[in-house]
């Protein structure tokens, strides 16, 4: 699978190289991230904070509103030294939307991490070796590990005390793990149940395992149904009870990467490379999924998706190879969901998506994650902030709610390709009420063009390069795969 063309690619590095050379300075930040001792394992924690290192970023408005301008860029604060924890973004101002930190930086050796799940205070990452490992919240100190002889681990979730995990032998394992004193952990299942009448029995053939790798899980709390994707193209319906396959259906004409559910209504969300986004419903009383609505607007791959659902307000995100983050709005009387425009700021594609409450994190391959604020009653999006801790494309995200105050607090996870996982805290203060009358909005409008142009040239001015490992790695070998 290819995202985009690699002479794009390189020729746009060999020309930022030119243009934007990487100061000493910065180059520095990156490598202070990094650490190795011998445990194959290193972690940096960031404990005393001055208010001088305190730094600020403003909000940055999205391509689909316009007429939203930025607003005056200010100086105020000093440039952070190299040693602050505290990211500045590329435009200032005295009235701060959010504020992030990079609390945890691991490097690890046992090659890329493919996933993330959170769930009781823990943080699960899946891997290319055998190892589930299993990292305290916030501080990411190593709890445990699941070691299992399937090789590795492409898609985790997390509800409860029960870990679902994929691995390399195309099944699907179910565990149930305890927080206490120590971490543990019991293997309750194996979907599909290793049975010779179950995989050899003409009448029973939906209940194979995938033929290709399961790349993605989503798990329906009200009916106790796990769904799987996968490579082969299918999309499969597991009741965890009793471990049974009630379903299997072609969704997409080419790779399923990624399915989320609708706990509201059960409604099943499938992207693909094929370019689309499908919306499945179960068929009332039965196990048969049919599909309702196919959402496709352009022929780049989509490789990630996210649900937004916050007061009666429903919205469908995807993320696309050509790094732009679609999204769609679900009608409160019709139930359709009708685009509403879409998310650009990434410069290559979007990897992973995760929203909670009104917040979009979205991690691409141009090495950032963007967190995006939708407008309480509107589908105006702002992008917050960028954080660009790694040199590598982000591979995978996972977020959770810390505080729930005047002031938001959220815990945010990411791995990368370079071989870093991060742990990120954001805060958000209370989005700011913009009104404008017909003659604001139209002289907001005349500055728009201005100011934008000058948001993107400090965007590409203060954004990190690829690391040379990774992309030596890229020409040799297809890493999303």
């Amino acid at each position: 699978m290819e995202f985009y063309d690699k002479k794009t690619l390189f020729s746009f590095m060999d020309e930022e190289r030119l243009e934007f050379p990487q100061s000493p300075t910065r180059d520095h930040h990156h490598r202070h991230h990094i650490h190795h001792n011998h445990h194959n394992l290193s972690i940096k924690t960031h404990k005393d904070l001055c208010e001088q290192d305190l730094q600020f970023s403003p909000p940055r408005p999205s391509s689909n509103s316009p007429h939203h301008s930025p607003g005056p860029v200010f100086t105020l604060l000093p440039p952070p030294s190299p040693e602050s924890p505290w990211t500045l973004s590329p435009l200032q101002t005295p009235s701060p939307s959010i504020l992030y930190h990079c609390i945890a930086s691991l490097h690890r050796h046992e090659g890329n991490i493919y996933s993330i799940a959170v769930s009781k205070g823990l943080v699960f990452s899946g891997s290319e070796s055998n190892r589930v490992r299993a990292w305290r919240q916030p501080d990411c100190i190593e709890r445990g590990h699941i070691k299992a002889s399937c090789g590795e681990v492409r898609a985790i979730l997390a509800h409860g005390n029960m870990l679902f995990t994929t691995h390399k032998d195309c099944k699907v394992r179910v565990w149930n793990f305890t927080v206490s004193d120590s971490f543990r952990t019991k293997k309750v299942a194996t979907l599909p149940r290793r049975s010779s009448f179950l995989m050899f029995s003409k009448s029973n053939s939906q209940q194979k395992q995938h033929r290709d790798c399961v790349s993605c899980m989503a798990y329906y709390h009200a009916e106790g149904l796990l769904y799987t994707g996968s490579y082969d193209k299918t999309v499969k319906a597991w009741r965890v009870l009793d471990k049974k396959c009630v379903d299997s259906f072609l969704a997409h004409e080419s790779n399923v990467n990624a399915i989320v559910v609708n706990q509201d209504d059960g409604c099943v969300f499938t992207c693909s490379s094929d370019g689309s986004v499908k919306i499945w419903r179960r068929v009332y009383r039965e196990n048969s999924h049919t599909l309702t609505m196919t959402l496709k607007f352009q022929q780049s791959p989509v490789n990630a998706l996210a649900l937004s659902t916050v007061f009666n307000n429903c919205f469908l995100y995807s993320g696309s190879s050509d790094g732009t983050i679609n999204f769609w709005e679900k009608e409160k009387m019709s139930g359709r969901f009708n685009h509403g425009g879409f998310l650009q700021g990434h410069r290559f594609a979007v990897l992973c998506l995760v929203a909670i409450e009104k917040l979009i994190f979205s991690g691409s391959e141009d090495t950032t994650i963007r967190v995006w604020r939708r407008e309480e009653g509107s589908c105006f999006h702002e992008c917050l902030a960028v954080l660009d801790g790694h040199r590598g494309p982000v591979r995978c995200l996972a977020a959770c709610l810390e505080m729930e105050k005047v002031v938001m607090g959220f815990l945010v996870y990411s791995a990368s390709l370079d071989q870093t996982f991060k742990a990120w805290r954001i805060k958000v203060m209370p989005e700011e009420k913009i009104c404008l009358d017909f003659t604001d909005r139209m002289s907001a409008d005349s500055k728009t063009m201005t100011a934008t142009s000058t948001a993107k040239t400090m965007d590409y001015e203060m954004s990190p390069v690829l690391s040379p490992s990774w992309v030596e790695k890229k020409i040799k070998n297809n890493y999303f795969q």
